[in-house]
């Protein structure tokens, strides 16, 4: 078994981060927003900071429960969430815009609700 209420704080804080991506990239338009305005490049900044956290946190989890938690909910492509801190860590200068634009507008509110439903199952428990 695996230490429960550690597991929950990082979803909750995995929780809070994805909300401040979501109102983070309410204002968000269009890829060229992130990459020709000091506003958007501002705003992508700080998602992929938060991305990176997220990843880190995501990759914490698996590790604490031995990759059983987060495979129990394959609605997520897990692997390509916690790539993504790879990816932006690693290769920050050379980011593709466009593949933060289209995470932020198809990806992160399923990890949203999925964290949530993840926390709402686990204080069954």
């Amino acid at each position: 078994m695996y230490d429960l209420e550690l597991v929950q704080e990082i979803l909750k804080q995995i929780f809070t981060a994805t909300e401040k991506v979501i109102y983070r990239f309410k204002p968000v338009k269009t890829v060229a927003f992130f990459t020709n305005s000091p506003e958007g490049m501002e705003k992508l900044d700080s998602i992929c900071m938060l991305l990176i956290a997220i990843g880190e946190a995501l990759k914490n989890i698996d590790k604490i429960t031995n990759g059983s938690l987060l495979s129990a909910y394959p609605e997520i492509n897990w692997k390509g969430a916690k790539s993504m801190r790879d990816i932006i860590s690693h290769q920050y200068f050379s980011i593709d815009a466009e593949i933060i634009f289209t995470v932020c507008d198809k990806n992160i509110e399923d990890l949203h609700n999925t964290v949530s439903k993840i926390l709402c199952d686990l204080n069954k428990q």
